[in-house]
Parts: C-alpha cells; structure tokens; sequence
C-alpha cells in the first residue's frame, strides 16, 4: 500500500509539472482564463494549431487580450510565442502586437513590448517582470494598423520564476537565447541524441544525461583565422545586478578564445568574462559579476584560429540577485545625484576658494521674473549675482562621485538672463575626483532668453569622475544671471531613454494631445504650440518639457469674454483608493480668464470642481496638484475661460496622472490671482 501511495504521488507531481503556472497559456482547448474585450475585434482559438489569432476579416482597428488576475512577488520572466503575418512588407501603419501591464490601483497601463515586424515564422520574446506586491493583468493588444490583409498570432505564453536571461536548454524556443548566423561556425543545439557532430559530448548538465541539450559550437567547418560564433540572449528589460553563472566544456587542439560581453542597445561591447584554462572535459562552473542597470543582451562568444580547433559547449545559465562572492555591493543609485534644489544643496557642494558662486534663490510669484523650474514658486541655483559680478569670475558647482565605466545621462534645465552673447557663459566639465578637469562636455551655444531649457548629455569614463557645472563672467559689461534647476541623472545613454515611450498617464505634448480630445475644435479651442504665443505681454514664451517643446494653450484673440474651451480626458479606469493628478499651467497676462479641472464620473451628468484658478497668477509655469478618487470610469476635463481682454492666453503642460495620495498637496484648490506683484530675489 505504501509504494501505492508513493506511485499516486509521483503520478500527481508529474501531472502538476505539466500543469500550467496561473497566466501560462499553449491555447490548445482553452484560452486558460484569458478573456477578450468585446468592445474590440475578436479573437479565434485555433484548438488544432494550438494558437489564438486576430485578422482583418472583421472591420476594427485592435483586440484586446486579458490575462486572469495574477500575483508574483518572486522576480518572473514571460515568454510570448507569436506571429504577424502580412501581405505587404512595407506600410505607413504597420500592424503591431502590444503587451501591457495593468497594476491594481492604476488608472494607466504600463507598456512593457511591442512588436511590428512581420515574419515567415514563429518568433519569441522574453520579457523581465519585477517582483511586486500587487496584483495585476497582462493585456495584450493587436493593432491591426493599414494592411488590407493582416493576422496577428499568439501560440504560446509562458510566464516562468526566474530570470529572462536564465536558460537550460531543453526546450525548443531555447529560452529566446539566438544564435547570431555565420556562414561557417554557428552554435547549435546538442544532446537528445541528436548524432549531428563529431565532437558531441555524451551527457547535458542539466540532466546528466544523452537525453539532455546543451548549446555547442565547433571548429570543423572554420575557413578563415577569427571565425567567431555568437549566442545572444533576450535583452534586460529591467535593472538587475548579481551573479551570472553557467557550465561549459572546452577541447582545444590549438588555441579558442571564449569571451562572455555585455552590448548595449547602442552597440557597445564590455567584456566580463574570458576562459583561462586551456581544458575543460568535464562540465565546469564560471561565475561572473554581472550589471545591467539599463537594457543589455550576453553575448557567449567563441573564435577560432583554425579548422582543428576543437568546441566549446554551453549549459545551465543562471542568475543570481547576489553577486558572486556574496557581497552585497549596492548598485549605485543615480537619484543620490541629481537635485530639485528645493530642501538644499543634496550631494553639490562648492569650494572654499572658489568663494559663493552660486546661490539658493527662490523668487515669489510675480510677472516680471521667473520662478524655479520644479514648481514655479520653489527654489533654484543663481551664478554671478550681485555679490560676484566682477569679469573673469567663474562659480563652479561639483557633484558627487560617480562610479567608472557606467554609461550615464545627464539632464539639466538652465536659463540665462542679461548677456549679450551667451555662448560660453555656462558649461559642465568632468573633474576627475581630485578636481583635475578631464574635458568640457558640454557649453551654452545659445538659447531664448529668461526660458528654462532643457539640456542633455551622454557619457561614459573608466575612472570615478564628477560632474562640474562652470558659470563664468568674461567682462564687466557682460556679466548676466545664470540659473539652474532640476538636474537628473540616469543610467544609459539620453538616446535610449528618449526611444522608450512615455510613462503610464504621461502627456507632454510632444508627439500629439495623448488621452485628451477637444470637445469641439475651431478657433477657440486648445491649440497644439511650440515656441512664444502670437500677442506680446501674455502667454509662455517656451513650453515646460524642454523649453523648445511644445504646450496647450488657448489664443485669446480668436475667442470672446467669457467663451470656453474644453479639454476632455478619454474615459479612464475607476480604481479604490486616491489618486494624484500633477500638471503645470501659465497664467500671464492682465486680461487673463480661468483655469478649472472637473472630474466626471461614468454615467453622471455633473461635473465636479476639482481646481481653479482665476486672472493673472505668474509669468512662471506654475505647478498644480490635485487628489482625487473615483470608484468608476471617469474622466478629466481642463477648461480654460477666455479673460476681458487679448491678453488672456492660458496654457497647460506635462500632465502626470499617478496613484496613489499626493506627496504634497496644494493648500489652495480655488483661488483667484496673486496677493502683490513682487519682483525681489529671496537669499
């Protein structure tokens, strides 16, 4: 009865093992809890060819796929298996296939994937998740784009513990790991008795056994000195650091070099690892500290000098969030070096000799000079006031240490008041840390004058170095202010982070009016602008985003008092708990009308006042907060009022919807204009 009771159970766990984790789907009968929106275009499950498609049979423009509900609190990878096939190579509007991820308690998908280009075959991708406390849904969105004859599949979802770049390959689509095609030498799959090379090993790792794969690469076909074959892994999708490991053989006749890099997404190779026996029969273990703090692919890579090499054979790749040696080394947090310059300096200093360079200014709200970036009415950085304007002065302003061989973005705003010529007047330096100026990376070409513009610098240096901002007097007559605010700093290159998308519930109006429509469209609606607004003494004279950027904003001279324009969010997802929606406006001008947000829940008429603003508030973008909540859909509606006269136009910026309760809270939801019309700098 025992070995009974032990043969259901071993029966059991092999079924277990067969079963699918919560969200994993091969849609042979069943779409596995996965549900379409019948709002959207349907999907077919094709029990027989074990997919579940889209096409352009039916009218519409996309389908929505959601998962059941899902929890991971450990770290998950998820494997999609799909295909676009399309008649046409080339369209304006490809179809695309999306994946998001809806939280709990977001009005907002984040996107994590997309996909577009149209293939023979199956394709793979592989998709980090991060480990959270909170429940949440995969969506997956085919768009059907312009085609006349286009189909979107989705064969597999697999979503595993563990790591993307994690592999034991022993299934087909090899964990999305690609070998990089070369006419002579290439990885391939070995073990499974497979009998396809003279240089097979007998056993994989993972199972000890013939029945077991393994990747291998061998000498026999190599026709030049250096072929080099490459396996590439699925890209890093989200920061990690620790240990890679992994098991290979190596059998050398004459010499193979075999390499493990890091590439970036702009191309750049960082080697980490590289064999220093010249004999492995046996399986041996390599472990390597490993940090991929933005997108990065591993690239195993073996070069060979000749035709009786030998092979190289690659097996159990694992990842651990501990480094290697099991010190616990914390990855370098780059928030610890920016500043918003609103509490105090964070980690800029100046040096004593230098003397005051730059000072901690704040301005009150006013029309004749601008506030700081962050919020309008909070603090920033002045060079060359009135303490030091002598020529030839120069403040410097160091940052704190950054560690070697990163790949760093650095963002800053800076505006520039009473030079004549401005080039020059403000640049940043790497310092090497004893304060030896390595080189300028950046200086003030020119800019519009009294606007806060965005600056953007790339770089990378093998040694620890400090950012240095110079502000610098050339002569008496020309010796304007120089301010800055808002300096950030991320890892990867500006490049990269500007391909990515926006975040969830973020619009800057940069590409287009993101979640919002008008309600009617003409003269007197919101208009689209980048740059100055057409009548003088009103409006902004740049956006918030970059400076260069582009805004909201109605122009008063095409409405009459008193007229409205609308600006209506799409229908947002209810969610419990409070919500934290930030935007910034500009209310300069002395005709200047009234700024209100109303929320409007599902199914409701009313529209309930959440903030307002009446007549002139500041010739500062000027930041709003509000917190709200709403159980059902909702929307947001801004609504600009034209003022008595021209000088009335009204602008928005930089809408950021959030969950969760505000960090700060404005005191004063409704309020009219601004108490006195002060123009002093506070010290």
């Amino acid at each position: 009865a025992v070995t009974g009771a032990r043969f259901v159970l071993a029966a059991l766990r092999l079924a277990g093992a067969a079963l699918l984790s919560p969200g994993s789907c091969t849609f042979e009968d069943s779409a596995c809890g996965y549900q379409w929106d019948y709002a959207h275009l349907p999907w077919t499950l094709h029990g027989e060819g074990h997919y579940i498609s889209v096409d352009t049979s039916y009218e519409g423009e996309k389908a929505v796929l959601s998962s059941p509900d899902l929890y991971s609190e450990e770290w998950s990878c998820v494997r999609l298996i799909y295909q676009i096939a399309t008649t046409s190579d080339t369209s304006p509007d490809p179809a695309r296939l999306n994946l998001y991820l809806r939280q709990e308690g977001e009005s907002f998908d984040r996107w994590l994937w997309s996909a577009k280009e149209p293939s023979d075959s199956w394709l793979i991708a592989s998709l980090d998740l991060m480990n959270s406390t909170k429940k949440y849904k995969l969506l997956l969105e085919g768009e059907m784009g312009q085609d006349k004859s286009t189909s979107i599949a989705v064969f597999e979802i697999k979503i595993t513990s563990g790591y993307c770049i994690e592999c034991d390959f022993e299934e087909n689509h090899l964990c999305g790991y690609v070998n990089h095609w070369n006419p002579n030498v290439n990885w391939f799959v070995g073990g499974g008795n497979i009998r396809n090379s003279q240089s097979i090993l007998p056993k994989d790792h993972t199972l000890n056994s013939a029945l077991g794969h393994y990747m291998y690469v061998d000498s026999v076909y190599v026709k030049h000195f250096q072929e080099v074959a490459q396996l590439i892994s699925p890209r890093t999708m989200a920061p990690i650091s620790g240990c890679l490991s992994f098991y290979y053989q190596l059998k050398q006749e004459s010499s193979i070099v075999f390499t493990v890099y890091l590439r970036d997404t702009s191309g750049f190779y960082e080697e980490i690892w590289r064999t220093d026996s010249a004999l492995n029969a046996d399986w041996a273990l390599a472990e390597v500290d490993f940090n991929a703090p933005y997108p990065m692919e591993v690239i195993f890579e073996v070069a060979f000098n000749s035709a009786k090499g030998g092979y190289v054979a690659l097996d159990d790749i694992s990842f651990s969030p501990v480094y290697c040696n099991n010190q616990t080394g914390a990855p370098f947090n780059p928030a610890n070096a920016g500043c918003n310059f609103e509490e105090d300096l964070c980690n800029f200093y100046q040096d004593d000799k230098d003397g005051p360079g730059w000072s901690r200014v704040k301005v009150k709200r006013n029309v004749y000079r601008a506030g700081d970036h962050t919020t309008g009415f909070g603090y920033y950085l002045l060079a060359n006031t009135k303490f030091t304007s002598q020529p030839g002065y120069i403040g410097r302003l160091y940052g704190p240490t950054l560690p070697g061989n990163l790949q760093f973005c650095l963002r800053f705003y800076y505006a520039l008041y009473g030079f004549f010529k401005m080039s020059g007047s403000l640049a940043v330096y790497i310092f090497e840390e004893n304060h030896v100026v390595q080189e300028k990376i950046w200086s003030v070409m020119d800019s519009p004058k009294g606007v806060w513009t965005q600056a953007e610098i790339s770089f990378k240096k093998p040694m620890p170095c400090k950012v240095v901002f110079v502000s610098w007097c050339k002569s008496f007559w020309d010796c304007g202010l120089v301010a800055l605010d808002d300096v950030s700093l991320s890892l990867g290159s500006c490049q990269a982070a500007d391909l990515l998308l926006p975040g969830p519930g973020e619009c800057t109006f940069e590409k287009d009016e993101c979640v919002f429509t008008q309600r009617k469209r003409g003269r007197g609606s919101w208009h689209r602008k980048r740059g100055p607004t057409p009548t003088s003494y009103t409006g902004p004279k740049g956006d918030h985003t970059t400076g260069v950027g582009y805004y909201m904003y109605i122009e008063a001279s095409n409405m009459v008092y008193g007229q409205r324009a609308y600006l209506v969010s799409r229908s947002l997802r209810g969610t419990s708990g409070k919500q934290c929606l930030t935007f910034f406006y500009h209310m300069y001008g002395a005709g200047t009308g009234l700024l209100s947000v109303y929320l409007k829940k599902e199914g409701d008429e009313e529209e309930i006042p959440l903030w307002r603003r009446t007549g002139e508030q500041s010739i500062s973008w000027l930041r709003g907060v509000i917190e709200y909540e709403s159980d059902t859909n909702y929307q947001i509606i801004f609504e600009a009022i034209r003022g008595v006269s021209i000088r009335s136009d009204t602008a928005i910026d930089d809408i950021l919807f959030q969950a969760g309760p505000c960090l700060e809270v404005e005191e004063i939801q409704f309020s009219s204009g601004y108490p006195d019309s002060l123009n002093e700098i506070e010290y």
